[in-house]
């Protein structure tokens, strides 16, 4: 057993205790390097990656196209984080927090940043009118947004990171965020046995920001975490997941400035609509 940990008075910063983030990882905020970003043609400038954060905006922005609206083209382009490209100056610029995703809004007579997932899918509702409900079903739409937001560092910076990532394996820390993980489940769970969708009959951003993160979980796909959770208990939250995962504007926005896995679920970079139909069916005359 090894010897337990007492916190010195003053934490100082050990660059090499990062595990596997440990080059992206600081204590600090603010630019690394200079470097402008690329500005392709359409109104909304994307700088992202298909993480689940990620993912959350490029389907929001494929369910407006698909619901007409032309004024949500956009170009996506690629922020390798582990390669240190949120710290570049333009994408602080962007960002503070240099983190993705970050959106630029160049429709109007002044560029508009826009920065954490919340806020984009929020800010693209309101500015286009849809995917927000009205009334009491937007309050409800709200609570369950805010709640992902809130939620989602418990399961990602930590279960997943304890679980998945941490250089050494720490029972009591896997087994704090474990619990908490199959919580959060629970709820969704609950609230999906009474209803189609997280706000009600409707799809909504609630679901477009939930669905990335604890569909996959139910689904085994995060982490490679579901025996270990027993994610096939959640049986609600599973009929939800497989409900969202067959829209197809979700099928489009998902491999949107994805790298990794098979190669017809990868789009490094999107810059028109053409682009997710040559990714998905290579050698097509699209």
């Amino acid at each position: 057993m090894s010897e337990p940990y007492t916190p010195p008075k003053v934490w100082t910063w050990d660059r090499a205790n990062g595990g596997r983030f440990a080059s992206i990882n600081r204590p600090i905020a603010g630019p690394t390097h200079d470097k402008d970003l690329p500005v392709g043609r359409h109104p909304l400038q994307l700088y992202s990656l298909a993480t689940p954060n990620g993912v959350k905006v490029t389907v929001m922005l494929e369910e407006l196209l698909a619901l007409g609206h032309t004024g949500a083209e956009y170009d996506a382009w690629l922020i390798r984080i582990q390669e240190g490209d949120q710290f570049g100056s333009g994408f602080v610029e962007v960002n503070p927090n240099s983190k993705i995703p970050a959106l630029m809004d160049r429709s109007g007579p002044q560029p508009v940043r826009v920065f954490e997932s919340g806020a984009i899918l929020l800010y693209l509702a309101e500015k286009f009118g849809a995917l927000l409900p009205t009334g009491a079903q937007r309050a409800e739409c709200l609570s369950w947004l805010f709640w992902q937001m809130g939620s989602a560092p418990y399961l990602g910076g930590g279960f997943g990171h304890f679980y998945a990532y941490a250089p050494e394996k720490f029972e009591y820390a896997i087994n704090r965020f474990a619990m908490e993980a199959k919580r959060q489940m629970d709820v969704l769970d609950r609230r999906l046995a009474e209803s189609r969708y997280l706000a009600g009959d409707d799809y909504s951003i609630a679901d477009i920001a939930v669905w990335p993160w604890y569909g996959a979980l139910a689904k085994g796909q995060l982490y490679e975490a579901g025996e270990f959770l027993s994610v096939h208990e959640y049986t609600h939250v599973v009929r939800w997941a497989d409900e969202i995962a067959q829209r197809p504007a979700v099928q489009r926005g998902r491999i949107v400035n994805r790298t990794w896995g098979a190669a017809d679920a990868q789009l490094a970079e999107r810059h028109e609509a053409a682009d997710i139909d040559r990714a998905r069916h290579p050698g097509s005359a699209t």
